[in-house]
């Protein structure tokens, strides 16, 4: 596998063209179809055992809401300084609220989300307790969400919103987290705009002729039902992805691996990890992959150069706890840092 020291030869002779594309993030259009996730973290001191039950009392402090699931997608592109439309379901509720100023408060169009009363809004809630000067713990995670698809009414009111908005967009990312959205009719209206960017946990043979699949090691693994051990597994993979998918790029994910890209007419690149010494959380690290390397793709950048931008970026949140996001300024400082590293 490509080692950074003889990798950094040709990310120094594309510099010029990767510093010039993160410049360019602003001008990229792109909706972003996801199952929209309201994270919260709820954390307070741990006073006492309860007399009622064996559980602990939690005297509250902060209560933090972010963006999570596809709604982390959606900020990834935002924060990058894209213009952003988000399409999916948000409920009624207080959790649905929150989200929808989230997103209003950065400037991304939230005209294409459909409110579906009848499902709450995911939400997935963490509680975290500490006892005087020590380390915080999660203790456990509450999840509110709806193990039953939207009506036929809503899928179709959802992918109608998604076609009307697909002539002002370069691009169309699917940010699948399993809740509720992609039924066949959003699928078919996403898989109409010709350049289509999947991220999805699972079954990807369902958005056939999609442009772009970027699944993590796992994910590839499930997908071609045997486990990736070996390089020779790996090159495998990539060739049974590409056929499962028709896709024009297969992009798996492999973490202190780094990141390796399947074109249909054979060609295989890979790409170190750039940060795997301060991993903190990859949690959403793939959203901020997607993010990168779609605002790159909707500039003309090649795919190995979107890849390499996704992977920069990916290499920024991975330093932070829980679902993260970076910003042009902070992918320009990591790109110079890696080019003055000593080969």
């Amino acid at each position: 596998m490509i080692e950074f020291a003889s990798f950094k030869t040709q990310l120094a002779a594309s510099a010029p063209r990767l510093f010039e594309l993160i410049n360019g993030f602003k001008q990229s259009k792109v909706l972003v179809v996801g199952d929209l996730t309201l994270d919260e973290f709820l954390t307070g001191e741990v006073e006492r055992i309860s007399r009622e039950a064996p559980v602990l009392i939690i005297r509250h402090e902060t209560t933090r809401q972010t963006p999570g699931g596809g709604a982390n997608a959606v900020y990834n592109f935002a924060k990058l300084g894209a213009e952003v439309k988000v399409a999916g379901f948000l409920s009624k509720d207080p959790q649905g609220q929150v989200l929808r100023r989230m997103f209003e408060e950065v400037g991304i169009d939230t005209s294409a989300i459909v409110i579906d009363p009848d499902r709450p809004t995911v939400t997935k809630s963490r509680i975290a307790g500490h006892a005087r000067q020590s380390v915080t713990q999660q203790i456990v995670r509450i999840d509110r969400k709806s193990d039953e698809l939207p009506d036929r009414d809503k899928q179709l009111e959802l992918a109608a919103q998604i076609q009307q908005h697909l002539g002002q967009v370069d691009a169309v990312v699917c940010s699948d987290y399993g809740d509720g959205v992609f039924t066949p009719p959003v699928i078919e209206a996403v898989l109409s705009h010709d350049r289509t960017i999947v991220d999805t946990q699972k079954n990807l043979e369902r958005y056939h002729g999609a442009r772009v699949f970027t699944p993590n090691l796992p994910e590839a693994e499930r997908a071609v039902g045997y486990g990736i051990k070996s390089f020779e597994d790996l090159l495998r993979a990539g060739r049974d992805l590409l056929a499962l998918t028709q896709g024009e790029e297969i992009l798996i994910t492999r973490g202190e691996q780094g990141m390796s890209l399947f074109a249909r007419d054979g060609k295989v690149e890979h790409i170190p990890a750039f940060n795997r010494t301060d991993v903190f959380d990859v949690t959403g690290a793939g959203d901020t992959v997607v993010a990168a390397l779609t605002l790159s793709l909707c500039l003309g950048a090649s795919y190995w150069e979107a890849a390499v931008l996704g992977n920069l970026a990916a290499s920024i949140v991975v330093r932070q706890f829980g679902t993260a996001t970076t910003s042009q300024d902070e992918m320009k400082e990591a790109l110079q840092g890696l080019l003055e590293v000593e080969a």
